[in-house]
């Protein structure tokens, strides 16, 4: 079965001058909206309307510096409604605009997004087990939370750090852990990121903190094994692989969460930790 990353990567190339949008793409590649996003992120690092901006832009930036007669042309042509929109983007990727550059100012080639190949993905094997079926029951989680993009989350490991003061505080249920992933923005390609703990009866809640109610909810539970910093390579496996040939279909209304228990280390980062996916009854 052809991997469905690799029939987004060819429909954005074909069509990125129709102006299509991501249910578009979705659409042509079989899948849902929300599975294409999270396949996309965890098998390239790029959301998918960054990748489609990008070579939009990038494309624009080659007919400028060619000498294109009419700015509001190429604009148009880019998936922008006005000269002034198009001005915009362009600066924002190029740090000039589009003026200069049809004026004879060179672009920055590191900053063009050259089209994507499947042989040039990472697609590290990682040998899953068969997941479990859970019915997750409804909970509360407090936490940390802070929202990045898919492609940004460096930042993450230091917010379990600032976490860690207030363990302990919250009544929370002891030797667990969540790192729950909600509120995703598939047009900007960010989520917010919460690392939290289950509370029954949550104590007097700092106002750093954020209080997710979480409802009951079906779950496909994977095992990632290995160090948590290979977590992208098991997240493209079941978004890439195991879904698109699954019976199952993911529900992006509810959050998605890694489940930490006792055997992880956070010094060592070993242990391993389970991914609970939520899916349509």
């Amino acid at each position: 079965m052809a991997r469905f990353v690799g029939k987004v990567l060819w429909y954005i190339e074909g069509n990125f001058r129709k102006g299509v949008e991501l249910d578009d793409i979705a659409a042509a590649c079989g899948v849902s909206r929300f599975h294409m996003c999270r396949g996309f992120a965890a098998a390239t690092g790029l959301p998918v309307m960054e990748y489609l901006r990008g070579r939009r832009l990038t494309e624009a930036a080659r007919e400028l510096a060619a000498g294109a007669p009419r700015i509001l042309d190429v604009a148009l042509d880019a998936g922008y409604g006005s000269h002034e929109a198009f001005t915009r983007a362009f600066r924002e990727r190029f740090g000039q605009t589009p003026d200069a550059v049809r004026d004879g100012c060179a672009v920055d080639p590191n900053r063009f997004v050259e089209p994507l190949r499947m042989d040039r993905v990472d697609e590290t094997a990682v040998a899953l087990d068969e997941p479990r079926r859970e019915t997750g029951d409804a909970m509360t989680i407090i936490g940390l939370a802070r929202r990045y993009g898919y492609r940004d989350v460096g930042g993450i490991p230091a917010q379990w750090t600032a976490f860690q003061a207030f363990e302990g505080t919250l009544g929370e249920d002891k030797g667990v852990w969540f790192g729950l992933c909600d509120a995703f923005d598939e047009a900007e390609g960010t989520f917010r990121y919460t690392c939290g703990v289950r509370a029954a009866a949550p104590h007097a809640v700092p106002p750093e903190l954020e209080q997710i109610k979480v409802p009951a909810q079906t779950y496909l539970v994977f095992a990632h094994k290995s160090h948590i910093s290979q977590l992208r390579h098991t997240m493209n496996e079941i978004w890439s692989r195991y879904l698109p040939s699954s019976p199952f279909e993911a529900d992006g209304s509810a959050p998605m969460f890694e489940l930490y228990d006792e055997k992880f280390d956070p010094h060592t980062g070993l242990g391993g930790i389970e991914i609970w996916i939520p899916i349509k009854a």
